[in-house]
């Protein structure tokens, strides 16, 4: 993966869950082919179906992750082998990785990274919550970080999820020999832009483009007590 393709671009990160309209192969994909017609330079999604969709129709580099979840019942991000064996399948350009120190195979999300790497060579971005994170996915091979899990790990719980985690971006970028994505909350283009020029290599958004029933909700709530 030459990560220069993805470079100060916008990355749509195109998801679905439950009852939404758009939960199915064809209605992530069309919001994939929207988002790159207004110059995205990269997509996201989950599962295996949708990931497997969006690659074979779109020329922009695909990151594919398979979603599930802890026993705490916080996310977790492509945390067994099988999930890795299912993103390879669908010849997605990188798997993101849940990077936090939580356990997935009986390994934590760095030792977790780095047996991935060992067992299928594929180009990993390491989901990360806190600088430890981030340095420590850095030692165990991840090709790239991001900020995705910042705000919803139970070590980040209490950091502010209403804006992006700029003290973590910065922290990163300085440190980090390895394209550090912003991801999280970056609701406008001014945020995005602000991440950029924080240190960001790119910046995800996703909720602001690809979930129009909660975007159509903000405002709802803007006006509800005028």
């Amino acid at each position: 993966m030459d990560f220069n393709k993805i470079k100060k671009g916008v990355i749509i990160s195109c998801q679905a869950e439950g009852d939404d309209p758009f939960n199915s192969p064809e209605g992530v994909l069309l919001f994939a082919k929207a988002a790159i017609m207004g110059g995205a330079v990269a997509i996201r999604t989950e599962g295996y179906a949708k990931t497997k969709k969006i690659v074979e129709n779109v020329s922009v580099p695909v990151i594919g992750l398979i979603k599930s979840y802890f026993e705490d019942g916080f996310v977790k991000i492509t945390g067994l082998y099988s999930d890795v064996e299912k993103l390879i399948e669908t010849k997605c350009d990188i798997i993101a990785i849940d990077g936090t120190f939580r356990l997935r195979e009986n390994l934590s999300g760095p030792d977790f990274i780095s047996e991935v790497k060992k067992k299928y060579g594929c180009t990993v971005m390491a989901d990360i919550s806190t600088f430890a994170d981030g340095i420590a996915c850095i030692a165990a091979g991840a090709d790239c970080l991001s900020t995705t899990l910042s705000g919803y790990t139970p070590e980040t719980k209490d950091v502010s999820t209403d804006e992006p985690n700029f003290a973590l971006l910065k922290q990163l970028a300085k440190a980090s020999n390895i394209p550090v994505i912003a991801e999280g909350r970056v609701n406008t283009p001014p945020l995005a832009a602000e991440m950029i020029k924080n240190g960001a290599w790119s910046v995800v958004v996703g909720t602001a483009i690809t979930r129009p029933r909660v975007v159509t909700g903000w405002f709802v709530d803007s006006i509800k007590n005028i």
